[in-house]
């Protein structure tokens, strides 16, 4: 299989996304890192823009040697010179030097003709061989270009020296087969494009970046310029790990490889998120938090029981450890089993489908499901003694003096409801009294606790207390995602106690 060069750009196209902004030892610490994941050619910035931007190129140029490092330049002398400077210590050199042919940036950015494109790009890749070997060329807004034009100008820019032509999608106009008869078209009538890398460049303006970039790729083109998560002006680059993993998943398809360890994917990504601040969305291809995690019932009954079920690549490829079985109200219980058993908990049958059962209404109030949560829910139904009361609703009044209604099913077959109300100091208090009033059993509070059992807005909570009744002493706990609600059934849940005695008593 031929090898397809993996041009990075997250340095310099990647940092021109609105709110990413890299200093001199962030740009160093991503550059080592794409050093790592053996990209092909780094794009290390645009030195004439400023003084910083020079010195970050000049940095990673001295020190980054198992890469091509690549400045960018106008087709203009200062900034080639700039960029050749900044170069200075690099061992592999290259040298972007780019200029606008399409109608719309002739006529209304540059307001240059034809010939004088042809011989202002011609001048500066002369100018630019002057100080490297490696010279790439971008006609800018080529899919844009008239056809037969940027045939002209891609012909007289190899002539001239370039070793590399990339034909930039600029502003993500392009569509797959529009943008594969480009490059066709250059392969056809280019007369010396064979004395060239040929290289495309997309945006993502209409969510099609990696789908021109492989279908440029399938017509020929040997070069792929992108950026890790896609980041980038506008809508973005093509995702580097997505075009990677494309190849590599596909490679029945595409026919090529990349030299990209793809096992330093996900650090990469998250290194790139990190420093530039721009967030990876949950459900991003490749190296977005859902892209590899199950919530589906039925999806995660397949995953575990043969992975390729519902996974093309295996987590660890791209270096994440497993799959993410993600517990939530989709789950069967094939997934909540194993995950009990992974917790080291072994549940009869019986309990377990009480377990389980709790496990679903909780995931109806909670998003994801921890596995805290799961040992909450567990350690409640070890706990659990028989109902004589049950909680049936809870409403609290925070006024001047609050006030809390509870309403509790009783009777053997829990089909008689009594509610009533009591005052407190507090809610906690209100709560605790009306249970005394609805029970008749009177408890004296000697210790309450409350704490959190995962985190985050929705986490679970868990509520103990201890109830001195009649000189006994009886502990009460319960879970819930309201910690209201989890006072009162650990209250109840020790007045169920007292009342589980009084009536063995009066059977003896």
């Amino acid at each position: 299989m031929s090898k397809i060069k993996i041009f990075d750009t997250t340095l310099r196209d990647g940092e021109q996304s609105p709110g990413a902004s890299l200093d001199n030892k962030e740009k160093l610490q991503i550059a080592r890192q794409l050093s790592t994941l053996n990209i092909d050619v780094m794009e290390a910035g645009f030195p004439i823009t400023s003084e910083g931007d020079f010195k970050s190129v000049s940095a990673i140029a001295k020190e980054i040697k198992d890469v091509t490092v690549c400045a960018l330049a106008r087709a203009v002398d200062k900034d080639i010179d700039c960029a050749a400077k900044a170069l200075k210590s690099a061992k592999s050199p290259r040298i972007h030097v780019f200029l606008a042919t399409s109608e719309i940036h002739r006529k209304f950015k540059l307001i240059k003709v034809k010939e004088e494109i042809i011989r202002t790009a011609v001048k500066g890749v002369k100018r630019a061989r002057k100080y490297v070997d490696d010279v790439e060329f971008s006609p800018e807004d080529a899919s844009r270009t008239e056809p037969d034009f940027l045939v002209d100008v891609v012909e007289a820019v190899i002539t001239a020296g370039a070793t590399t032509v990339n034909i930039p999608d600029t502003v993500g106009y392009a569509v797959p087969e529009h943008y594969a008869a480009i490059i066709k078209n250059l392969r056809d009538n280019v007369k010396n494009i064979n004395d060239a890398v040929i290289s495309v460049h997309c945006h993502n303006d209409l969510g099609l970046a990696v789908a021109n970039s492989l279908a440029a790729v399938k017509a020929g083109a040997t070069q792929v310029e992108c950026t890790i998560n896609g980041i980038g002006e506008r809508a973005g680059n093509a995702s580097l790990e997505e075009i990677v993993m494309a190849l590599k998943t596909r490679k029945d398809f595409f026919k090529h490889t990349t030299g990209i360890k793809t096992k330093e994917i996900m650090a990469t990504s998250k290194i790139v998120s990190g420093l530039t601040g721009l967030r990876v969305q949950r459900n991003k291809a490749i190296v977005g938090e859902n892209a590899f995690a199950h919530e589906s019932g039925v999806h995660q009954d397949g995953v575990l029981k043969e992975s390729t079920t519902y996974e093309i690549i295996k987590p660890e490829e791209v270096g994440l450890p497993k799959t993410n079985i993600v517990l939530g109200k989709l789950s069967g219980r094939h997934a909540f089993k194993k995950r009990v058993k992974a917790l080291g908990y072994e549940l009869p049958d019986e309990e377990f489908e009480h377990t389980f059962s709790q496990f679903k209404l909780l995931a109806d109030k909670k998003k994801e499901i921890y596995d805290q949560d799961i040992e909450a829910l567990i350690r409640d139904e070890k706990s659990e003694v028989p109902h004589i009361y049950e909680l049936e609703s809870l409403s609290i009044n925070c006024g001047p003096v609050p006030t809390a209604g509870i309403s509790l099913r009783v009777g053997k077959g829990k089909d008689k409801i009594i509610a009533d109300s009591a005052k407190g100091d507090g809610s906690i208090d209100a709560i605790f009294k009306t249970i005394d009033l609805l029970t008749g059993i009177k408890g004296t509070l000697l210790d309450y606790s409350v704490r959190s059992v995962t985190s985050g807005k929705d986490a679970l909570g868990e509520a103990s207390v201890d109830v001195e009744v009649e000189d006994n002493t009886y502990k009460g706990r319960a879970v819930s995602t309201d910690t209201i609600e989890a006072s009162a059934k650990a209250y109840l849940n020790a007045i169920n106690k007292v009342a589980i005695k009084h009536r063995r008593k009066k059977s003896t």
